[in-house]
């Protein structure tokens, strides 16, 4: 490997020849061997960071245009378009266990954009602090990208994802509303339901956390930029704040604003608390239909047996013929991980000391990682397993009339208690509720054929 010399406040590095970075993310590669390879900044936060420095460079531009040069603004944005296109994702190396203010992953930003932009210009004319960095600080760049990829990580992921099974839910709902199957309570049987009833259960907690997340949303387009290191403002021009919240809205077509309390954004991540909170109350509600799933779809003789779904590979390598609900499997493995962040997203937002938060990187890790992963995670789980979703009708009618619970119907009609002992009888003796009702000589067999009909207890 050849290597070239760049340089910075604390001397000279031997840099990669083939790479744009410079000299502080190579120090950076050099003293935090943690995680290499594996544990890199997520591409979210680096892509965000493009388009924060097209934003920047364009404001730069209109408020201080001797020293932002049109000349400088063009290789400049032209660089950072690269980035926030993940053209240039290579050249990104350092992991997330490093300075937690995120100020390595700002100069490798820098670096990388600088570079780039002076070989776009055929000659050194920008700078990565005086020129990329122009009116910014890490402090409120860091926390800028991450409210950027959060924002865009929910618009463009989650809850695109989280519709699509909204409408696959809803085409189930309407298959199946001439369908009665018994209900279930602490996994005992319960009186009857309409599996079309069950299934508005599941649609209606997947919509309603799309309510919350489009909520949280809001908070998070709030932006730090423009508070430099302390939330002052020092070094920025006045208005640069509202100019670049404006270009980053423009570049990624949906709305951004400055933070109206710099101190507040540059030491609380509480927007990031709230709005995972919202994530993980999707993945416990995917928890519980995917639950709901596997249990329906038990057996296929021994369990419950009451739905269908797709096979879609071998489930044992001993037992032949064994199919597993795997998709579900996936949806409850990506939910616990999604619960165990929000405890690292918790804990880290908590960190905050006087004018700064320094559990930045690793709070961006795993929001971000929540978020990429229940979207892949119900996506895979609409299409390889709600879309074939189908109701066993013989089953469920077979379950419905052999349950115990429908003699709640006989209330009215005989009182609780003696319809608890008619339940009692019908279990002991192993007969139907209609035999054990009319032994006890609560009703004749006529009456109880006129009021016991469980396909309308629902």
């Amino acid at each position: 490997m050849t290597y070239r010399t760049e340089h910075d406040s604390m001397g000279e590095v031997l840099v990669p020849a083939d790479r744009y970075w410079g000299a502080q993310t190579q120090r950076s590669c050099l003293n935090f061997r943690i995680g290499v390879g594996i544990e890199t900044m997520p591409p979210e936060i680096i892509h965000a960071f493009g388009v924060l420095k097209q934003a920047a460079a364009r404001a730069n531009h209109r408020l201080l245009p001797a020293k932002m040069t049109e000349e400088k603004r063009s290789v400049i944005e032209t660089a950072a378009s690269e980035v926030a296109a993940g053209a240039l994702d290579g050249h990104f190396p350092l992991v997330v266990w490093q300075t937690g203010s995120g100020t390595q992953s700002n100069m490798n930003a820098n670096e990388v954009i600088a570079n780039r932009a002076n070989e776009l210009a055929g000659e050194k004319c920008c700078h990565p602090n005086d020129d990329v960095n122009m009116s910014q600080s890490s402090n409120d760049t860091f926390p800028t990208a991450m409210h950027i990829a959060a924002v865009l990580g929910l618009e463009k992921q989650l809850i695109p994802a989280a519709e699509t099974l909204i409408r696959e839910l809803k085409r189930l709902e309407a298959e199946n509303t001439d369908v009665v199957k018994s209900g279930r309570t602490h996994l005992q049987d319960a009186v009857p339901i309409g599996f079309s009833q069950e299934i508005s259960g599941w649609r209606s907690s997947v919509e309603r956390d799309v309510q919350m997340l489009k909520l949280a949303l809001e908070p998070l387009r709030e932006l730090a930029l423009g508070g430099t290191a302390v939330g002052t403002g020092l070094n920025a021009p006045e208005g640069f704040d509202r100019l670049a919240a404006e270009e980053i809205s423009r570049i990624t077509g949906t709305r951004f604003v400055p933070a109206e309390n710099k101190f507040h954004a540059l030491t609380s991540r509480d927007e990031l608390v709230f709005a995972h909170g919202a994530v993980k109350a999707l993945a416990a509600d995917m928890m519980k239909i995917a639950n709901d799933v596997r249990w329906l779809a038990s057996g296929p003789r021994c369990g419950l047996g009451e739905i269908r779904i797709p096979e879609n590979e071998p489930g044992s390598s001993i037992m032949p013929g064994k199919v597993n609900p795997t998709q579900c499997e996936q949806v409850t493995m990506v939910a616990v991980q999604v619960m165990g962040n929000d405890a690292a997203v918790g804990i880290a937002a908590s960190q905050g000391n006087f004018e700064l938060n320094v559990f930045l990187p690793v709070l961006a890790y795993n929001f971000l990682q929540s978020v990429r992963l229940l979207s892949e995670s119900i996506l895979s789980f609409t299409q390889n397993c709600a879309a074939g979703i189908r109701a066993d009708r013989e089953r469920m009618k077979q379950n419905l009339h052999n349950s115990l619970m429908l003699v709640t119907a006989l209330n009215p009609y005989i009182g609780y208690e003696n319809a608890a002992k008619t339940a009692k009888l019908a279990y002991q003796e192993n007969i139907s509720l209609k035999e054990a009702c009319v032994r006890l000589g609560f009703l004749t067999e006529e009456r109880f054929d006129e009021v016991f009909h469980p396909e309308t207890m629902i």
